[in-house]
């Protein structure tokens, strides 16, 4: 089984709303052979809280305006460390940059097809390691390879 075509078409324009807003390192999976509650994550990471509820809301803001889509549950809004939109067809996670690290959901899916996501989402790639240097931030980045440690 694969993810559907309206799975698909609801993580591209997710992934494009995140790229949109300055999420970091955009990545979906296809996670459809081995859940049976949802076809696909996207995951994304900012550096700070008020980012995070940024790309939340753009996120959730573009699925309604453009694909008629309104989540079925939005939770983790109190701290907006991790906040997670669910619905059903997808579930999309936007964290704090050093929850990303910490409970490295990518390890958990990496046998799962990545999904193809718009040029302007897969650009981000990186860039939360990138801002851990600018920024002098120890964000659990290797450094080795633009992934995650």
């Amino acid at each position: 089984m694969t993810a559907t075509d309206r799975s698909i078409e609801l993580i591209k324009a997710a992934a494009q709303a995140a790229a949109d807003k300055l999420a970091h390192d955009i990545i979906a999976y296809d996670v459809s052979d081995v859940l049976s509650i949802t076809d696909a994550f996207l995951l994304a990471s900012a550096p700070n809280d008020r980012q995070v509820k940024s790309i939340v809301d753009e996120i959730e803001e573009h699925l309604l305006k453009e694909l008629g889509a309104k989540p079925v549950r939005r939770e983790g809004d109190r701290d907006a460390r991790w906040v997670l939109l669910d619905y059903v067809d997808i579930v999309v996670h936007v964290q704090h940059s050093e929850e990303r690290v910490y409970y490295a959901l990518e390890r958990l899916w990496k046998d799962c097809p990545e999904i193809e996501l718009p040029a302007d989402a897969v650009a981000t790639r990186g860039k939360g390691e990138e801002h851990a240097r600018e920024t002098g931030a120890e964000a659990g980045f290797d450094g080795t390879d633009g992934e995650l440690s």
